[in-house]
């Protein structure tokens, strides 16, 4: 299947999007684990495009809903947070809890946010002795997150469902670095 002529013909026929774009940023994602601008672009023009109930309107806002309540979107956000306090923990580290965990946090968030949330703990008992304040500030983002999610976390997620924890994570992301640029302005 021709992927680039099906999706320019759906653009120009006002159809939906052809699968293989989707399965084609989905490949790219997991193969790399890397989810920028383009790739959130085109997740949130497929599904805008071709609804699904697994991807609600609100995970396709341009920037951060931070209302949300989207189970996977919510998990997205709270794997950028978990992979922050790592980074922050560990300056200039090699490999992220993204290298090794993003696809399989997607995929089965049940058996990857336990280690996942565990290992954020060690992080901030490093952090705590040299800033405390960063500690409270992630602590509460961390229950605010986990309080949106129910008593348990998924078994698995469907493609749908990795779409918007891609989003989700794609967004928080964006939301901290943006953070970081104000910062920098003051």
């Amino acid at each position: 299947a021709d992927m680039a002529g099906d999706t320019l013909r759906a653009i120009l026929t006002n159809t939906l999007y052809p699968a293989t774009l989707l399965n084609g940023v989905t490949l790219r994602i997991r193969a790399d684990r890397e989810m920028n601008r383009t790739r959130a672009a085109i997740l949130k023009a497929y599904y805008l495009k071709n609804r699904n109930p697994f991807v609600p309107e609100e995970v396709l806002t341009v920037s951060l809903n931070q209302d949300s309540n989207h189970e996977a979107y919510v998990l997205g956000r709270l794997f950028s947070v978990l992979e922050a306090i790592q980074s922050d923990a560990n300056p200039g580290i090699n490999a992220t809890i993204k290298d090794k965990y993003f696809s399989s946090a997607a995929a089965t968030p049940a058996v990857i946010f336990p280690v996942l949330i565990n290992l954020a703990q060690k992080h901030l008992k490093k952090l705590r002795g040299s800033n405390a304040g960063l500690v409270v500030f992630y602590e509460k983002q961390l229950t605010e997150l986990c309080s949106r999610i129910g008593k348990a976390y998924p078994a698995h997620m469907n493609l749908p469902q990795q779409g918007s924890f891609q989003l989700g994570y794609y967004c928080q992301t964006q939301a901290r670095y943006q953070k970081k640029e104000e910062a920098k302005d003051v």
